[in-house]
């Protein structure tokens, strides 16, 4: 089993950064990839941005693309999300998620099998 636990929300203005941090503990030998999804209420789970393990492989949404940067640092076994000129329409609950065996696919909730509890993030115009 692995858990995950993010931190680094909060309530931040419209063009300034933040970066959330997902660590990981357990079995953290397992995970082939990282992700972080958001989500609003009333709203199903996106996906922002993935990481595979080792592979050097990264995805981003088209919605967050050239502003957000995933990072992983595997001696730390955490995650990081930098997200940068962030917009109000940013704002959701963010989710780390990670895979504990190689999909084809990276984007969509259902390849991912260990999910954190979610880090807030507000940001105001």
């Amino acid at each position: 089993q692995v858990q995950l636990v993010e931190s680094g929300g909060g309530v931040v203005r419209a063009g300034a950064s933040l970066r959330l941090s997902c660590q990981a503990s357990g079995h953290t030998g397992s995970i082939t990839a990282t992700a972080w999804f958001r989500q609003t209420t009333g709203k199903e789970r996106e996906f922002v941005s993935a990481s595979t393990h080792g592979g050097n492989r990264t995805s981003y949404a088209n919605s967050v693309r050239d502003r957000f940067i995933i990072d992983n640092d595997n001696a730390k076994n955490t995650v990081y999300l930098y997200m940068n000129m962030v917009k109000p329409e940013d704002s959701a609950v963010y989710y780390c998620a990670a895979q504990s065996h190689i999909r084809g696919s990276l984007t969509t909730v259902e390849a991912y099998d260990w999910w954190g509890q979610g880090t807030a993030v507000t940001v105001s115009s």
